[in-house]
C-alpha cells in the first residue's frame, strides 16, 4: 500500500525484549522478505539500538508527572486486582500510584504511566470504531520493566514518531493495545498515525498460528517448495488486492491494488502443508 501511494516502507526489528531474541532471526526475516520481493526504503532498524530515544521520551513523560515507580510483584497485583474475564488482562489496581516514590523498594521498580478515567475511541481503518477506558480496562501500564527493558507500548510509538510513520498495518491482536499507544503519543505532544488492524492468518483448521504450526513461517513454506508468487497471490486475495489466489508478483498486486483494504481471515492452504 505504501508503494501505491508513493510512500516509504520502513523495516523495523522490534527486538526490544533482548532476553527473548533468537540469534540470527533478524537476518532470516530480512532474507525471507527479500525473497518474497519486498523492498524497503529505510532500515532495517533495530529497537535494541535505539534505547536512548526511549529514555528521552520517558524523561519527557516523567517531567509532566505522569510516571511513577512500582515495586509490586505479580502476586501483589493479583491479590488486589479483580479476576479478569476470559480473554482479558489483569487491570493494574493502582497500588503504587500515590505512594512516596522515594520510599525503600522491595525490588527494582518498574515505571508506570498514569492513565485517565475516560473512554478513548479509535477510528481504525479496517476494524472500525474501537473504544477503551484505560483506567477501567488496563490500569496504569508499564513503560519500563524493573530489569530495565522498555515496554513495547513506549518503544513502538517513539519509533513511529521518529520515523514519520503515517499508517500502521498490523494484526487485530494488537488492536486492544492501540489506545495505550495513542495516549502516549498525545502525552508526547504528537499526532498518532492511522491504524489498519487486519484479521490474523490462521492454519487450515482456523486456529491462530503458533511458532510450531506448519506453514507459520515464510522460511518453512519456502523450504517446502511453495513459491513467492503463490504466497503473494494468496495473501493478496485475502486482503482484497486480487480477485483470486492465483500466483502473482508484487508488481501485479500493486497494479490491482484497491483503494482500501477489505481483508478476510487468511487460512494457510492445506496444499502448502
Amino acid at each position: 500500500m505504501s508503494k501505491r501511494y508513493e510512500g516509504a516502507f520502513v523495516l523495523r526489528m522490534e527486538d526490544i525484549d533482548t532476553p527473548r531474541v533468537v540469534a540470527g532471526s533478524a537476518a532470516r526475516i530480512v532474507e525471507d522478505l527479500a525473497w518474497l520481493g519486498l523492498a524497503w526504503d529505510a532500515g532495517p532498524f533495530a529497537q535494541s539500538e535505539r534505547l536512548a530515544l526511549y529514555a528521552a521520551a520517558l524523561d519527557r513523560l516523567s517531567a509532566r508527572g505522569l510516571v511513577y515507580p512500582c515495586d509490586c510483584s505479580r502476586a501483589d497485583i493479583a491479590r488486589v486486582a479483580s479476576a479478569p474475564h476470559a480473554g482479558e488482562e489483569t487491570v493494574y489496581p493502582g497500588i503504587c500510584r500515590d505512594r512516596d516514590p522515594a520510599r525503600s523498594m522491595k525490588r527494582p521498580p518498574a515505571l508506570r504511566v498514569r492513565v485517565p478515567d475516560e473512554d478513548r475511541i479509535l477510528a481504525d481503518q479496517v476494524a472500525g470504531s474501537f473504544s477503551q477506558n484505560l483506567a477501567r480496562e488496563v490500569g496504569d501500564f508499564v513503560l519500563r520493566r524493573g530489569d530495565g527493558v522498555y515496554a513495547y507500548q513506549l518503544a513502538v510509538i517513539v519509533d513511529d514518531l521518529a520515523m514519520g510513520i503515517t499508517d500502521v498495518v498490523r494484526g487485530v491482536d494488537l488492536l486492544a493495545s492501540t489506545p495505550r499507544q495513542t495516549y502516549l503519543t498525545e502525552m508526547l505532544g504528537a499526532e498518532a498515525p492511522r491504524y489498519h488492524h487486519l484479521p490474523l492468518v490462521v492454519d487450515a483448521q482456523g486456529e491462530r498460528l503458533a511458532k510450531r504450526t506448519p506453514g507459520a513461517h515464510v522460511r518453512a513454506l519456502r523450504e517446502a517448495g511453495v513459491s513467492a508468487p503463490e504466497i503473494l497471490g494468496a495473501l493478496g486475495c485475502a486482503l482484497g488486492l486480487a480477485p483470486s489466489d492465483a500466483p502473482r508478483s508484487l508488481q501485479e498486486l500493486l497494479e490491482g491494488c484497491a483503494e482500501k483494504l477489505a481483508p478476510c481471515t487468511f487460512r494457510i492452504p492445506t496444499r502448502w502443508l
